[in-house]
């Protein structure tokens, strides 16, 4: 199972999935929660970004105030993990440490300084041209006269 980086993109609101490959993978090992990066590793030169969190292959869930990439077992009030619906409610809960490693399967990031050219345009994700409306208008017209004998 290849590991995936989910870019935010604060100005747009929108989100982008990169795939990474195995060098890739290897190269954000050590990374942890809150590190800065340069994102011309993953195709999108001149952006910089920044690692919010993630997710191990387990679906368990990076906090960033936990030191290492091993999975604990915490008790939890609050917060990343755990939602209570009692006033007071505390719950022991599995959560990642705030290290990528082997077992992270996706990284959360959001840019935080851009390039030139956009996103879209760097991944290949921009759409094709469509043709002109007055092209468009034109081609209907034809299409709607009734053919002459």
């Amino acid at each position: 199972m290849a590991m995936k980086i989910v870019l935010a993109d604060p100005k747009t609101g929108k989100s982008y999935k990169i795939e990474l490959d195995a060098a890739q993978e290897k190269d954000m090992y050590g990374k942890a929660i809150g590190m800065e990066i340069d994102a011309g590793a993953f195709g999108i030169t001149g952006y910089t970004m920044k690692i919010t969190g993630g997710s191990d292959k387990s679906g368990f869930v990076m906090k960033g105030d936990l030191p290492g990439p091993a999975k604990r077992k915490i008790l939890g009030a609050s917060g990343v993990g755990f939602s209570p619906k009692i006033n007071g409610q505390r719950r022991r809960k599995f959560i990642r440490g705030n290290e990528i490693s082997v077992d992270t399967a996706q990284i959360n990031a959001k840019i935080i300084a851009y390039g030139d050219k956009t996103v879209e345009k760097l991944l290949g994700l921009e759409p094709e041209e469509e043709p002109a409306a007055e092209e468009a208008a034109e081609t209907a017209a034809e299409d709607a006269a009734p053919a002459e004998e």
